[in-house]
């Protein structure tokens, strides 16, 4: 096993292993959900009164705090599992710590009584969950052979979706804040297990771990858009496509409730995530198969983003409980097979074996820095200019914008 950790796979893997690695995928994600969606809303409606914040702005702060810890944890645990020499192999003891960290911290925010308590909850549950998060997705270049990816990167998606779901329902009927982190934090820790128990790890033997060194380590994280334009126009578009959905996610509490003035708006969040996972989970694993088995990426990545931009514009133009349901629906199919041919398309331009971990945690960022950047836009797009409707005017337009720059990969069909 020592052997294979640096080779490219060729045998493709078993539907016990992919099962497994999107179940501990979809519990990282209900740990990260769960708050996201409710319970950090909740908490922040009820602090912001004596810290002279809108709700809106103190959950802005709260993510957006907690997405610049993200933004460093998931590429430094990436680098850090790729260099782990261990008798359990490069990732598992990444996702073992990740997930125990997650749950704790998850459990510090569920009694949190000040401010201070939920930015630092906050901060600690991105910092621990990004390390399980980095090691989870490496595993899939260390182990499933190309043709193989979008397949796999539909499971890991389905299983995403689910956790984003699951999350959300766990903190909705859980029957309070602290009963809701209480459940997610046990959800994590269950849910990674089987992959943790059942599947050894690749191990990278000591000789083939490059000599440290703190500068080589830090410029190991710069991958110069010269020497890798495939690497560089493929973390664009991903970044742009998120940042779009992130602007869409971020308010939708405060959207129903003070827009739509929908009655429950708890409730009203959990039915929209359902639709959404419903329509996503009809998609996700399809357009992963579909494009290994046609062999190309960029039309479907292309395509779903058109989708989602359109989707995201029905949200500003028809402001309607209705219209808020064809949204999710819609915007479902899309991220269904963007997550899915995204993933896949995302491990094709690795540059090396031996930094798939920190390579893929540099791509992550466009994963987490949206949630840095959505805060800082979308509080004055509600506030002062033009509300709602604005901002996902605005979301719309920057999706399209990363849908259009695939064509700019020119390494992947």
């Amino acid at each position: 096993m020592s052997a294979l950790a640096l080779e490219e796979p060729a045998e493709r893997v078993r539907r016990g292993w992919t099962v497994a690695l999107s179940l501990a995928n979809g519990a990282i994600w209900v740990g990260w959900y769960g708050p996201l969606q409710i319970l950090l809303a909740q908490q922040s409606e009820r602090f912001a009164p004596g810290t002279g914040l809108s709700k809106e702005s103190l959950l802005a702060w709260v993510t957006g705090v907690g997405a610049v810890v993200s933004l460093a944890a998931n590429p430094l645990f990436g680098a850090l599992s790729d260099r782990t020499v261990s008798r359990y192999g490069r990732r598992t003891p990444w996702i073992v710590a990740g997930a125990v960290g997650g749950a704790l911290s998850l459990l510090l925010l569920g009694v949190a009584e000040a401010v201070w308590v939920l930015f630092l909850g906050w901060c600690l549950v991105q910092l621990t969950l990004n390390a399980a998060f980095a090691a989870v997705t490496a595993a899939v270049p260390d182990r499933v052979p190309r043709l193989q990816r979008g397949a796999v990167g539909g499971w890991l998606g389905a299983a995403q979706i689910l956790g984003v779901v699951g999350g959300t329902g766990l903190a909705t009927l859980a029957g309070g804040t602290g009963a809701g982190y209480a459940a997610c934090a046990v959800f994590t820790l269950v849910g990674v297990a089987p992959y943790v128990l059942r599947h050894p790890d690749l191990r990278l033997a000591a000789a083939d771990r490059p000599a440290w060194s703190w500068r080589a380590f830090a410029a190991g994280f710069w991958l110069s858009p010269r020497a890798h334009p495939d690497f560089a126009w493929a973390w664009l578009t991903r970044f742009l496509i998120n940042l779009g959905n992130a602007l869409v996610l971020l308010y939708l509490f405060y959207y129903l409730r003070d827009q739509l003035h929908y009655p429950d708006p708890e409730s009203g969040v959990l039915i929209l995530t359902a639709v959404n996972g419903v329509t996503l989970l009809a998609t996700v694993v399809v357009g992963g198969v579909w494009s290994d088995r046609v062999g190309r990426r960029k039309p479907f990545v292309l395509w779903s983003g058109v989708l989602i931009a359109v989707a995201t514009g029905v949200l500003s133009g028809w402001q309607t409980w209705s219209g808020a349901l064809v949204a999710a629906a819609v915007l479902g199919v899309g991220f269904g097979v963007f997550t899915s041919v995204d993933f896949a398309l995302m491990t094709d331009v690795l540059p090396a074996a031996l930094d798939r971990g920190k390579d893929l945690g540099v791509i992550n960022i466009a994963n987490s820095l949206p949630q840095v950047a959505a805060p800082v836009l979308a509080a004055p797009l509600v506030g002062q200019l033009g509300g709602y409707r604005v901002l996902y005017l605005v979301s719309a337009a920057i999706g399209l914008a990363g849908a259009l720059l695939v064509h700019r990969i020119k390494g992947v069909d």
